[in-house]
């Protein structure tokens, strides 16, 4: 089988506190009216005109190798910041590594962020035959597929529409649907998936397992371990900018979760600033033992939290994975009667919410929180972990498997 993807050695190193940026016409005599200001007044401070000489590396990717054969699909995982997005921008020819190669076989379809590929004052139908003419495709290519496109992404209505017009979903849509069907032998696909709805994430899922039957590459990339393993036949772990692991899905998701999470069950941040900030989040039940919850017992999930700015209409959510990366329990919201969103007073609060017992299966249970901010909110991901134990447990006593182990009311009727 033939290697599609490969990578040597690749690394990327960007510079913190001085800007590089193209010298200007603007540029020089800012510079030369800084410097004769210093010579009319000598005692100022050479350092408020010129930038700092010195710069900070970060190295955002390091010594990065790996091989994809044609047609495999290839899963990348990591936390925020891990180095995931810059290796996808290497990938698809956007940047360049700072020391190491990169070589592709075969035409490259990137979905990367939301915005990027389309030009905003075009139509959406105008911009579906600029991209298959970027991905070099001849006009009959483009027009035998055009139909399809249009079809998957569901905006007939609004084709004739500035592109600049769309809302996220709909742009989201439209790239998905241009980046997957016009035959790409390498389709990347980074989390910008997450804008679109439910329905349509799983639309996009399976035209990639289709795109991939076929004899063509994916990499995708994504928080959701759930959709990684169903998706992916090999997995990369990136951390830190390394490679941690690359190993066939479910042993690299298991490895990744398990990495820097300890089994406690209280998570006090140093703060997250801002409007908002945590003073502890805990998991525990009244009756926990050393460190293990009682499946028999309600567990509780505490959020001790301070607003110090006034805040549009928010909500705490959290939730729950197991070692799997599967999601047993997502919250949809702190208000008990179903409100997306509620009001935010200021100064400290604290909020409980209780899962019933004889509810989750024995096991390692990770907690991820958000936390909301003034321009939306962010997430935490896994805060902490606790661990439900086997001992009173109706799953394990009568041999049940499944992600949830609730008490089951049977009744006959003759």
């Amino acid at each position: 089988m033939s290697t599609s993807i490969r990578a040597e050695g690749v690394s990327k190193k960007y510079s913190i506190g001085r800007e590089l940026t193209r010298i200007t016409l603007r540029d020089e005599l800012q510079h030369h009216a800084s410097d004769l200001a210093r010579r009319v007044n000598p005692f100022r401070s050479r350092r408020a005109n010129r930038p700092a000489d010195s710069d900070q590396e970060f190295w955002a990717l390091r010594d990065v190798s790996f091989e994809v054969p044609q047609g495999q699909r290839l899963g990348i995982i990591g936390r925020n910041g891990a180095g995931k997005s810059t290796l996808l921008k290497i990938l698809s020819r956007i940047t360049e590594p700072t020391t190491g190669r990169i070589a592709l076989r075969g035409r490259v379809a990137s979905l990367l962020e939301v915005g990027t590929g389309f030009h905003p004052e075009l139509s959406g139908r105008e911009n579906i035959f600029l991209n298959g003419a970027i991905l070099g495709m001849s006009m009959s290519e483009i027009t035998r597929k055009f139909t399809e496109i249009v079809e998957f992404a569901e905006i007939e209505q609004f084709l004739d529409t500035p592109v600049k017009r769309y809302s996220s979903g709909m742009y989201v849509r439209l790239a998905f649907a241009v980046a997957a069907h016009l035959e790409p032998e390498i389709l990347i696909v980074d989390e910008v998936l997450a804008v679109g709805d439910h329905r349509f994430q799983r639309k996009c899922l399976g035209k990639m397992a289709q795109v991939g039957r076929s004899g063509r590459t994916i990499v995708f990339v994504s928080h959701n371990m759930n959709a990684v393993s169903s998706l992916c036949n090999q997995v990369i772990w990136i951390d830190q900018g390394r490679v941690a692991s690359c190993r066939p899905p479910r042993e690299a998701i298991s490895e990744y979760l398990n990495h820097g999470c300890a089994d406690v069950s209280r998570w006090t941040p140093a703060g997250t600033g801002g409007s908002f900030f945590y003073d502890k989040v805990e998991v525990f039940s009244e009756s926990s033992a050393e460190g293990q919850l009682p499946p028999d017992s309600a567990i509780h999930i505490e959020f001790s939290y301070t607003v110090s700015k006034m805040l549009p209409p928010g909500r705490l959510a959290f939730t729950l994975a197991n070692e799997e990366g599967l999601v047993v329990l997502a919250s949809a919201s702190t208000d008990a009667e179903g409100e997306t969103t509620t009001p935010w007073r200021l100064g400290p609060a604290t909020v409980r919410c209780t899962i019933g017992p004889h509810l989750l299966m024995p096991g390692r249970y990770f907690l991820s929180v958000s936390a909301p901010g003034e321009t939306g909110d962010t997430i935490h991901d896994r805060v902490l972990s606790f661990r439900v134990s086997e001992v009173g447990s109706l799953a394990a006593r009568d041999g049940r498997g499944g992600v949830v182990a609730p008490v089951l009311r049977w009744a006959t009727q003759q």
